[in-house]
């Protein structure tokens, strides 16, 4: 009981992982390296075009679909290979990994840092999209963009002002807040026409990062 218990805490160790490592791959080549080619990469590089965030109920069903397509694929895989208690801590472990991935990325886009890893993670993402959209494809944790050779640590994230309005926990007045001063700088100007919007869109396709 206690050897089943135990392969089975493992097993959800190794689940949480997996989908940490799928994070990374699926955010590098699935999303960035097909440059809109696909629905999945289309829909993310739109992201990057405005850096904003909504919850429509297209992205819920998406979400429940990753977290159950991954779960029904690595209960039988695993069980099949060990036991069913491991079947059943992998796919667990990844479903909690992929919901905690999901949670902190909206909320990197929606609210303010309330701890340290919370204000690793922001800058870690939004270094990402405004100042290298192929560096930190790991939201969730660094390892594997270290393994991989794409990490990023910037000492300050470049924010162009046209685009901090998808930031709002980040502003105040139209203003950087003073307590991310040594975090972030806006940079450029907030006038965004159709020919601005239409560069970004570009370069956002094209997996550059936006202009100031």
């Amino acid at each position: 009981m206690l050897g089943t218990a135990i392969a089975a805490l493992v097993a959800f160790v190794v689940g949480v992982n997996l989908w940490f490592l799928f994070e990374y791959l699926l955010h590098r080549f699935a999303m960035h390296e097909l440059h809109g080619k696909g629905i999945m990469s289309r829909e993310h590089l739109l992201h990057h075009v405005t850096a904003g965030w909504s919850f429509t109920t297209r992205l819920l069903l998406a979400w429940t679909g990753v977290g159950i397509v991954g779960a029904l694929a690595w209960l039988p895989i695993a069980t099949w290979l060990f036991s069913l208690p491991v079947g059943i801590g992998v796919a667990a472990g990844w479903v909690l990994g992929y919901g905690f991935y999901e949670l902190q990325h909206a909320q990197a886009h929606l609210r303010a840092p309330r701890n340290r890893y919370e204000r690793w993670l922001r800058k870690h993402h939004f270094h990402h999209h405004f100042g290298h959209p192929m560096a930190n494809h790991g939201v969730s944790i660094p390892v594997w963009d270290m393994v991989f050779g794409t990490y990023e640590a910037p000492a300050v994230v470049p924010v162009p002002r046209r685009l901090a309005n998808g930031l709002g926990w980040l502003l105040e007045d139209g203003e950087l807040r003073v307590e991310f001063a040594q975090d972030y700088v806006l940079v450029g100007t907030d006038r965004m026409d159709d020919r601005q919007a239409g560069i970004d869109r570009a370069r956002a396709f094209a997996s550059q990062a936006p202009t100031p």
